[in-house]
């Protein structure tokens, strides 16, 4: 059998959104991307536990992650890391943008698995 060599690109322009306002990027087998556009600041999203890896890059605006205990604030340039089946949450503080990559891919066939 073959491998996939196939090129997959995505028009974020043209992407379509998740429920909780997040743009659906390139998706591979193991690992998709997604972006966070102008979040705006407001009380901190609701404790979640995701059965997939987040890694994020902040391209602007500030927020607050708390993870296990900690919280760090994210800023741009910032990278982050929230490992599987971790309970976390997110509290904006300035208009905030960001990247991520879940592995394995956060959403399914456009479904997101939460």
């Amino acid at each position: 059998m073959a491998a996939d060599t196939s090129i997959t690109k995505v028009d974020s322009q043209h992407s379509p959104t998740g429920p909780d306002g997040e743009k659906y990027l390139a998706s591979g087998t193991h690992i998709a991307m997604r972006m966070w556009e102008n979040e705006q600041p407001g009380e901190p999203k609701a404790p979640a536990t995701r059965p997939y890896e987040t890694v994020g890059y902040v391209l602007g605006g500030r927020a607050e992650l708390h993870l296990a205990g900690q919280m760090v604030v994210l800023e741009p340039g910032n990278s982050w890391v929230v490992p599987k089946n971790t309970e976390h949450t997110y509290k904006i503080l300035e208009s905030f943008s960001a990247v991520e990559a879940t592995s394995p891919p956060a959403q399914v066939h456009g479904r997101e698995d939460k």
